[in-house]
């Protein structure tokens, strides 16, 4: 990564974002041997995928995780470099009487007998949801793409599963996954996310979220990734005169690889899609990381449901993770709530509701990171067009979550795709 003011005035293709779909497209676009340029205009790459570090503290923005089990992220990560720390798979469901671990058995042998006592829907319909997430594992994805598509609480009714355990533990799961309460999401991606969780552990890098945009923005040739600098305008055909905040810029191809709001700024005719918003607290907790939530990195999500006993959708010790989240001894508490919550009466609220699910006091927890992001993730009602066009004409792309699906590897698959479109068209120019 560069920030050097000497960067080319004449590459092959620019990037517009250094996120990481625009990143797996210069990654692509220089193996082929094109000389990309990717502009960045926050002073560091990632997107939405950052990580601040404040008084020992690692704080990604908005509780995220990776799943190893991604097809894409195993093309382009080194695994090792990132070490990554897992989480439970499964969740921790807080119910009046108690909390009760539902998790995957072949980690948590504990938990098949918990969840067949716990009070969380029939037995027949813990059967039937453990049948039809371990069915989606056994799918190729173009299998799960190819479905007829309903709304994910569609698709669960329809496998005979009952409201109860939908409405106590799969709907408060998944919301913190959506980022929306009434599970109007695609069952496509319902699909593709519960056959990613059974073959994988989902988990965090040592050193934060951050570490993914870092080590693709690192294996790319020198000089490729400049970060300050902004980009106003894209004109032309051919070559593009793209205009930035330091100069003018001329390519044969441009990706624009932002948000969508930045995309509808740079491209007439483009229509953004709806957003999902979410708020996340970072806490430093005074008990022991091991007497919250057994000492386990499990997520803790409330068994009423979102909204219902207060405003977090989960809440999760973090540390107990990846202990290198903060200091040594020290508990780190992520909770996140649906929707934006920036006033200090919401603040209070998610400290209450974190209370009632880690049934511990929080009196004396020092928020040290909160982040309100309305734009967290694309909304994905059905039906669900997982492959959506990357070329724009002109010589324009898009790549970003919102041309694929809203998660890590859809951000790596759509930065692939637009890149290959560049190559197969510049070949053929």
């Amino acid at each position: 990564m560069t920030t050097d003011s000497n960067a080319t005035q004449d590459v092959d293709v620019v990037v517009v974002g250094a996120g990481l779909a625009g990143l797996a497209a210069a990654r692509s676009l220089a193996a082929a041997g094109l000389r990309p340029l990717v502009l960045e205009k926050q002073a560091t790459v990632g997107g939405r995928v950052r990580t601040d570090v404040v008084d020992g503290f690692r704080l990604d923005h908005g509780f995220q995780l990776y799943n190893p089990a991604y097809p894409e992220g195993k093309r382009v990560f080194d695994y090792a470099g990132l070490d990554l720390r897992p989480f439970t798979r499964g969740a921790m469901v807080s119910l009046p009487s108690r909390n009760w671990l539902v998790a995957d058995p072949r980690n948590e042998p504990r938990a098949m007998w918990q969840a067949i006592r716990s009070p969380i829907g029939s037995v027949s319909a813990k059967l039937r949801f453990a049948w039809y997430a371990l069915a989606r594992e056994r799918m190729s994805a173009s299998e799960v793409i190819g479905q007829n598509d309903c709304t994910a609480l569609e698709a669960l009714r329809a496998a005979g599963i009952d409201d109860e355990l939908t409405d106590s533990m799969i709907r408060p799961f998944l919301s913190g996954v959506f980022l929306e309460p009434d599970l109007v999401t695609s069952r496509r991606f319902m699909d593709l996310v519960l056959r990613s969780f059974v073959r994988g552990t989902p988990s965090v890098p040592a050193q934060g979220m951050r570490a993914l945009p870092e080590q693709l923005a690192a294996a790319l040739p020198q000089g490729s990734v400049r970060t300050s600098a902004s980009v106003s305008s894209i004109r032309g055909t051919g070559p593009l005169q793209v205009t930035t905040d330091f100069g003018e810029v001329t390519a044969r191809a441009v990706v624009i690889a932002t948000d969508p709001r930045g995309v509808s700024a740079l491209l007439d005719g483009f229509t953004a899609p709806p957003m999902n918003s979410v708020t996340t607290w970072y806490h430093r907790a005074t008990q022991a990381p091991s007497e919250l939530a057994g000492g386990s990195p499990v997520l803790v999500v409330d068994g009423r449901g979102p909204g219902r006993a207060g405003p977090l959708v989960n809440s999760v010790v973090v540390s107990n993770a990846a202990a290198t989240y903060a200091p040594a001894g020290v508990a780190l508490v992520s909770s996140s709530a649906l929707g934006v919550h920036e006033s200090a009466a919401d603040d209070q609220a998610a400290l209450t509701h974190a209370a009632a699910l880690h049934r511990a006091s929080t009196a004396g927890w020092e928020l040290v990171g909160k982040f309100v992001i309305p734009d967290a993730l694309p909304a994905t009602p059905a039906p669900l067009n997982v492959r959506k066009e990357v070329r724009f004409g002109d010589g324009r792309y898009i790549a970003g979550d919102h041309r694929d699906t809203p998660s890590i590897q859809g951000a790596l698959v759509s930065g692939r795709r637009a890149a290959e479109a560049v190559i197969a068209d510049l070949a053929g120019a």
